[in-house]
């Protein structure tokens, strides 16, 4: 009798697809995002247009023109001119590299106080965090308007009148971002890879800034994003009310304070229009872009 014989089948077993970090994940669902994605492009182009502003255009910004004041757009003057004569695209241009340059400053210092203050009251806690969170409290209940105004006249002559605003804002403004740092930081050491941390003897330095500000990026990155829309809003007020950035500096709120004017505001839109266009748009970029984020680092969005 003969015995058939089989040969033993190889069964092909693929391999394991390769897991995605969370910041990896955080970064194809950002790149989907077809909105966000035409914010943050539309952000470079402008930052990149305002910072080259003296490679765009010859024409003086500080150059008073009497026998143009007020002109309409046209080939010479693409967006017209102002009341003093001067041309509204080369301000826009320059205006933009003082807008935007104020807006990451302050977002920088903002969140690098408020990280460092909402940190380190999180991961000590009892006393540290009591006497912390009390100063917190004390920087939050400035009247923020007032006292930039206030601040920014006293020392506007002794200090450049752009880096005054931007320090008085940034530590006005810290306050909230050391909220959302601290209760990130109070929840997150909890988890047993930090108790592990502690007990083979790293410093606090060390699990603060190794294990638990990693872990707590994806918030502070998002918050980032909103606070860099909100300086920007805050320079255009204070310069539009007068008491931001010096008004012989060219910037978007400085343009917008033009339209104080009742004839300017009627009878003269190119004075007006373009800044306060690009600051609507610059604006609803930035905020495109944070809620792209925040539906990138959220883990349970399907996007």
């Amino acid at each position: 009798m003969e015995i058939a014989t089989h040969k033993d089948s190889e069964v092909n077993v693929a391999p394991p697809k390769r897991s995605l970090s969370p910041m990896a994940l955080a970064r194809k669902k950002f790149l989907k995002n077809k909105l966000a994605m035409s914010s943050l492009i539309f952000l470079i182009i402008v930052s990149i247009v305002s910072f080259l502003a003296p490679y765009i255009t010859t024409i003086d910004i500080t150059r008073i023109n009497i026998g143009e004041m007020s002109l309409k757009p046209s080939a010479d003057h693409w967006l017209g001119t102002d009341k003093s004569g001067r041309d509204v695209f080369t301000r826009l241009l320059y205006g933009g590299r003082i807008s935007l340059m104020v807006g990451i400053s302050c977002t920088v210092f903002v969140v690098f106080l408020g990280t460092l203050v909402g940190s380190i009251a999180g991961y000590f806690g009892g006393t540290v965090d009591n006497l912390l969170m009390r100063f917190t409290d004390f920087i939050l209940n400035f009247p923020f308007l007032v006292f930039v105004i206030v601040l920014n006249t006293i020392l506007f002559g002794i200090v450049s009148g752009v880096w005054v605003l931007i320090g008085t804002i940034s530590l006005l403004s810290w306050g909230g971002v050391a909220r959302i740092v601290r209760s990130k930081i109070l929840s997150e050491k909890e988890n047993e890879y930090i108790i592990a941390a502690v007990s083979i003897g790293c410093s606090p330095y060390k699990v603060i800034t190794k294990h638990l500000l990693p872990n707590v990026m994806s918030t502070i990155i998002v918050q980032a994003t909103i606070l860099f829309a909100s300086m920007i809003v805050a320079e255009t007020g204070l310069s539009y009310l007068g008491f931001g950035v010096p008004q012989e500096t060219p910037s978007w709120g400085n343009m917008l304070s033009s339209a104080n004017e009742p004839d300017v505001l009627s009878a003269k839109p190119w004075i007006w229009v373009p800044p306060a266009l690009v600051i609507t748009m610059t604006i609803l970029s930035i905020n495109f872009i944070g809620e792209g984020l925040k539906d990138a680092f959220n883990p349970k969005s399907r996007r």
